[in-house]
């Protein structure tokens, strides 16, 4: 019995010793008592000298030569009281840690009734790499869920969602917003005149230049082919006529497609204040309303449409 009891001991001690997860044991007083190598090389320490470190002394020594897990603080001791609370809090616990090296390990923590620690250490450095690489994916497909291929800006779903919540969030403060549809005027010419190729550079040109216009916190978007959306947040129909109005005349005075075939352009532009009980879709068709008169009124000019008529 005894020898099979040996033999067993001596094959765990020999996967232990070739095994790269890290195994190790605290004593109830947070003593190391054993571990393998790998546990020794995780924590950048020679073999014989790791043996009979407390935990504390471990990770002061990790934090004061910036090798072994890594530790981001500026106050090492308040940082081992916090880890020290996790430490025996319960029964089983796991987490994950990184290596000053760059690579992640997922630690296992299995509390004894006599207060002894067993700690594992594997390696999840590939399955880390998989899960950033899938997360940029998903990161990228939702930008191209979200974003208008030619432009670059918020496409219609993306811009409806973002009015969307600003009317939520205006429910509750009650501070109002406006939102505006502006038009390129006969922007069908510029496509017979001069092609394709360089209408979709006037609207590249133009998503830039008002991107580069408005403010951080303002929505804007592509609706579909020459119109664009733009909410602007915290802002009252008077101030936003004079915003849209000032970009109008900037609209009206630049350049588009300087390179090849020079395009002047002018806008129509339709706004509307928010209201309570308003929607995107009143939002929309009352300033769509301001952007007919504009466009009926000649062009090249800014209509305000008075939210009383949409109460």
């Amino acid at each position: 019995m005894k020898e099979g009891v040996l033999t067993l001991a001596n094959r765990i001690g020999d996967f232990l010793s070739v095994t790269q997860d890290g195994y190790a044991i605290f004593s109830a007083e947070d003593v190391l008592i054993g571990c393998n190598q790998a546990f020794a090389d995780f924590h950048c320490v020679e073999f014989e000298h790791i043996i009979g470190q407390t935990f504390s002394q471990l990770l002061r020594l990790a934090y004061k030569n910036q090798q072994g897990p890594n530790i981001e603080t500026d106050d090492i001791e308040q940082w081992l009281k916090d880890a020290q609370k996790k430490r025996r809090s319960q029964e089983f616990r796991i987490f994950e840690v990184d290596h000053t090296d760059g690579s992640w390990y997922l630690m296992s923590e299995q509390t004894l009734p006599s207060g002894e620690l067993l700690l594992h250490a594997k390696s999840i450095s590939t399955q880390k790499v998989v899960e950033q690489t899938l997360s940029e994916h998903v990161h990228t497909l939702t930008d191209l869920a979200l974003t208008d291929e030619l432009t670059q800006i918020a496409n219609r779903r993306s811009f409806i969602a973002k009015v969307k919540s600003e009317i939520n969030l205006y429910q509750r403060n009650k501070r109002a917003f406006t939102f505006c549809i502006l038009d390129i005027d006969y922007f069908k010419k510029i496509n017979d005149r001069h092609g394709h190729q360089v209408g979709d550079n006037v609207l590249r040109q133009l998503s830039k230049l008002l991107k580069n216009t408005l403010r951080e916190y303002d929505y804007l978007g592509r609706i579909g082919g020459e119109e664009f959306g733009i909410l602007l947040r915290d802002t009252q129909a008077t101030e936003a006529f004079e915003i849209m109005n000032r970009l109008r005349e900037n609209v009206m005075s630049y350049t588009f497609n300087r390179s090849s075939n020079p395009v002047n352009i002018t806008l129509s532009i339709g706004l509307v204040e928010s209201w309570l009980g308003c929607t995107f879709e009143l939002l929309y068709s009352q300033s769509d309303i301001g952007l007919f008169k504009a466009k009926n009124n000649g062009r090249n000019q800014v209509v305000v449409v008075d939210n009383n008529q949409s109460a």
